[in-house]
């Protein structure tokens, strides 16, 4: 990107204008009374008609032209300069697949908005969207799985089209149950191939354990880990029972049964550790977004700063002002204002 900013007037030399302090100098040393007189009057009275006011307003414009023309020639020599800067930042961005559960266990609500009961895919979406808004230079994509895997959205920099591909991440798009090696399995193979990117990542986020699919998580790391992709996974959702929503009563209230729902921990901590990355355990809000921020700062992108000016000099209007002023003022006392000595 390259964003222009107008700097107006700036100075390549701006300490030149401190010169500009010795012109109030110069003029009270001009102006300056000088030594005792050396005859002595009683009165100045009959001197008065020998001046003309005249002369007197002539040569405080003659005085005020060359203070200006010093001034001008001040200014000159400070380089002034009119345009417009511009930064390019060259990103060298990360490729983020992000891996999203969505089987039936994901609408157990032990999970909170804004104080209020939440889903745990509500959350989950809630913080990925805000995941996404602070990685604005990576190309991020979206899996999400059940008893299969399918694409939301592929890699992508137009991040509010990844966000309005963000309703996609529903329960019951696809068959119920949890295919951890086939939802790694898709998010390596949309991450290999030619690319830029500094480093490729995929951040795993279930609530259960493997129950489906024709490959293994362990091989579906080992085959990513291959590639050279980083992996980081996530088990969201509380310890012990959590509860499950199965209907609603007679007054329309939702009717709640507490269900457990087995996270298989060794086996995420085994993918992490396959793909160099990092388990995280996240049983709340809170800590399932302090999880997304743990992982936004290890994987940084880099960025170059390159500054540019595109300036035009304005001395020489400066300076030709100056020296016309200085001609004038030396014209005019030596012609029309001249004084007899």
């Amino acid at each position: 990107m390259n964003p222009f900013s107008d700097f107006g007037i700036a100075f390549a030399n701006p300490w030149m204008l401190l010169f500009l302090l010795i012109i109030p100098a110069l003029a009270y040393l001009r102006g300056y009374p000088g030594g005792s007189a050396s005859v002595l009057f009683s009165s100045t009275g009959h001197f008065r008609s020998l001046g003309k006011r005249v002369s007197s307003r002539a040569g405080n414009f003659l005085t005020t032209l060359l203070w200006l023309a010093l001034a001008l020639l001040i200014v000159a020599l400070a380089r002034p300069q009119s345009g417009k800067s511009f930064r390019k930042v060259e990103a060298s961005g990360i490729d983020i697949m992000l891996v999203l559960d969505v089987s039936g266990s994901m609408k157990s609500e032990d999970f909170t908005i804004g104080n209020k009961r939440a889903s745990r895919i509500s959350v989950v979406k809630k913080v990925t969207e805000k995941f996404i808004d602070e990685r604005p230079n990576d190309r991020i994509g979206i899996i999400a799985f059940a008893g299969r895997p399918y694409l939301v959205s592929p890699l992508t920099l137009d991040h509010d089209w990844l966000q309005r591909n963000m309703d996609r991440v529903q329960i019951g798009i696809v068959e119920d149950s949890t295919a951890i090696g086939s939802g790694i399995a898709s998010a390596a193979n949309r991450l290999r191939g030619d690319t830029t990117a500094k480093s490729r990542v995929i951040v795993l986020l279930t609530d259960g354990d493997n129950n489906a699919g024709k490959i293994s998580p362990a091989t579906a790391a080992e085959a990513a880990h291959a590639l050279g992709i980083k992996i980081y996974t996530i088990g969201a959702g509380t310890e012990g029972d959590a509860p499950f929503p199965v209907g609603t009563d007679f007054f329309g209230q939702v009717q709640y049964q507490m269900v457990h729902f087995p996270i298989d921990v060794p086996t995420l901590k085994q993918i992490a550790d396959i793909g160099n990355g990092q388990f995280y355990r996240a049983t709340d809000t809170a800590t399932l977004e302090n999880v997304y921020s743990q992982i936004d700062k290890l994987e940084k992108t880099t960025f170059e700063l390159k500054q540019y000016r595109q300036y035009k000099d304005l001395f020489p209007w400066f300076l030709g002002t100056g020296l016309a002023v200085l001609l004038v003022q030396i014209t005019l006392s030596q012609t029309v204002w001249r004084r007899l000595p």
